[in-house]
């Protein structure tokens, strides 16, 4: 699988039942990203999930800080620019 094609990501992401979800959302864009292709897991700390997915979406580490993770309790997770109320 080319990781780097849109396509294929997506289908991994939402065919594979045994791989839970990385629901990222960066600079306007959305994206879903399979954690096994991630290659961490839904305990994993903050600051190594946005190394993987700083890595996978070949940008800086710096750019993600500001971004929040949820956990979710099916085993999917998001990370997003934290909400603003007001």
């Amino acid at each position: 699988m080319t990781l780097n094609d849109p396509r294929n990501l997506y289908t991994h992401a939402t065919n594979a039942s045994d791989s839970n979800v990385m629901h990222v959302r960066f600079k306007g864009n959305s994206r879903d990203i399979a954690l096994d292709i991630l290659e961490v897991e839904q305990g994993a700390p903050d600051e190594q999930i946005k190394r993987a997915v700083a890595a996978f979406l070949d940008v800086k580490l710096s750019d993600l800080n500001s971004l929040v993770i949820e956990r979710h309790e099916n085993g999917n997770m998001t990370m997003r620019p934290p909400a603003v109320f007001g």
